[in-house]
């Protein structure tokens, strides 16, 4: 007879650790990046002042699907937060790219209208917060493509 309060116990303690570990591996990837008014996207040599693609549509295509998108604010700052459920971290970063589906003639009229800014991810780390986390991905420099097929 004591030995069901103690199955029950050690049970529940099972159930108890199952729950919490799930939880610890809940997490999102979060993907920021500044886009720059440049035929690279980037940001000029030797600390040049180079004005930031504000209002630009960033997509991140995974696979020639778009999976997500956000809009520069007036810093040329964007972010898109993912679930890495349906696609996990490895695949973002071996399938998916930043693509800027705003001409660079929109910021600067003496850029091409034609082609696209287009920039695959790296990972920059990962941080903890609470039990969240959180995976951070970076563009790894754009660069302009007149063909994204």
């Amino acid at each position: 007879m004591a030995s069901k309060p103690i199955i029950l116990l050690v049970s529940l303690l099972a159930i108890a650790i199952a729950a919490s570990t799930a939880e610890a591996q809940l997490g999102i990837i979060n993907i920021p990046g500044t886009v720059f008014c440049t035929i690279n996207g980037n940001i000029g040599l030797n600390g040049i002042a180079t004005p930031v693609f504000p209002n630009a549509l960033v997509l991140l295509r995974c696979g020639g699907a778009v999976v997500a998108n956000a809009t520069t604010n007036g810093s040329g700052f964007f972010s898109i937060v993912l679930n890495p459920s349906p696609l996990p971290v490895s695949t973002v970063l071996s399938s998916c790219n930043l693509v800027v589906n705003t001409p660079l003639s929109t910021c600067n009229t003496t850029l091409p209208a034609v082609g696209r800014l287009l920039s695959p991810l790296q990972l920059v780390g990962t941080t903890l917060v609470g039990l969240l986390n959180v995976t951070n991905l970076v563009p790894a420099g754009f660069q302009l493509r007149l063909n994204l097929g």
